[in-house]
């Protein structure tokens, strides 16, 4: 494990794997860490390199009072990736790691990022009153305004354990193993709520709707039927984002938010099939 200190003096704890090739930086969830991606970092192709890290409030990462706002998670992405000296790299987020991403976009542009792929994110998580019963339901927003406020001072209150561990249960459909639930549920207490409830609400609140006609790199967008997050929320946002591909998983392939975890071959086929096309349409040809 690997470290950074941002300039606002928070260490972000990272893995890089050292392989060659364009580098895949991956964006965990609100309150998981970077051992979401353990099924990836050896399992997609060997020697990919493949960079991981938790952000601030998570895993092994600081957790100081103060930065709780995706724009500060960008920047502190965006630092890690100068660290690391990553003139061009493959992105993928997954949850609120999309938002991540796509707040980095908003703030420096695509022109780093040779390929995108958004995993099982909403284009806005809260429905806002002035956003029209249409508008709503086509960003895939989870929560009214009064839901995540309650959500919120819940998570902060005496009975806040309790809570997290309905909120992550109801990620999942169906009956989940019960050690990969175990997993998911351990993870997340890793955040502590100082941390992770100002994050919720400034990541419910923010809508992401004007951000994606202006992602300018092929982009894969993946579903699950089983999740929380309704598949055409991702219909959507594949619509909105010039030239992007979806792929929803069907309930039968994976039941829940974490397809990557519940089903880690397929995940990681579909993800290695995108990135691998592109790698090829891009290499010189010999004869040339």
């Amino acid at each position: 494990m690997n470290e950074v200190i941002t300039t606002d003096g928070t260490r972000i704890a990272y893995r890089d794997t050292g392989g060659e090739g364009v580098p895949l930086l991956l964006l965990h969830g609100w309150g998981q860490t970077q051992e979401m991606f353990r099924h990836q970092t050896e399992g997609l192709a060997p020697g990919r390199r493949i960079v991981t890290l938790d952000l601030r409030g998570h895993g092994r990462s600081g957790k100081p009072r103060y930065g709780y706002r995706i724009a500060r998670l960008a920047a502190d992405v965006r630092e890690v990736v100068d660290h690391l000296r990553l003139e061009r790299f493959d992105a993928l987020g997954w949850s609120m790691g999309v938002s991540v991403w796509w707040s980095f976009i908003d703030q420096y542009g695509t022109g780093r990022i040779r390929r995108f792929v958004a995993v099982d994110q909403p284009a806005a998580v809260a429905a806002a009153p002035w956003l029209t019963r249409q508008e709503q339901q086509e960003s895939g927003a989870i929560f009214d305004v009064p839901g995540l406020l309650a959500l919120c001072a819940a998570l902060a209150g005496p009975q806040g354990d309790t809570v997290r561990a309905d909120f992550v249960r109801g990620m999942f459909s169906g009956d989940p193993d019960p050690e990969l639930l175990a997993f998911v549920a351990r993870e997340i207490t890793s955040t502590p709520a100082h941390a992770g409830v100002p994050l919720l609400f400034d990541h419910c609140a923010q809508d992401w709707r004007d951000v994606l006609p202006r992602i300018d790199v092929p982009t894969l967008v993946i579903g699950c039927e089983g999740s929380h997050v309704h598949p055409d929320a991702q219909r959507y946002i594949a619509r909105r984002i010039p030239g992007a591909r979806l792929h929803v998983f069907t309930s039968d392939e994976a039941n829940s938010h974490f397809p990557f975890l519940e089903n880690p071959a397929a995940f990681n086929a579909v993800v290695e099939e995108f990135l691998e096309e592109f790698l090829a349409e891009e290499s010189p040809d010999p004869r040339s």
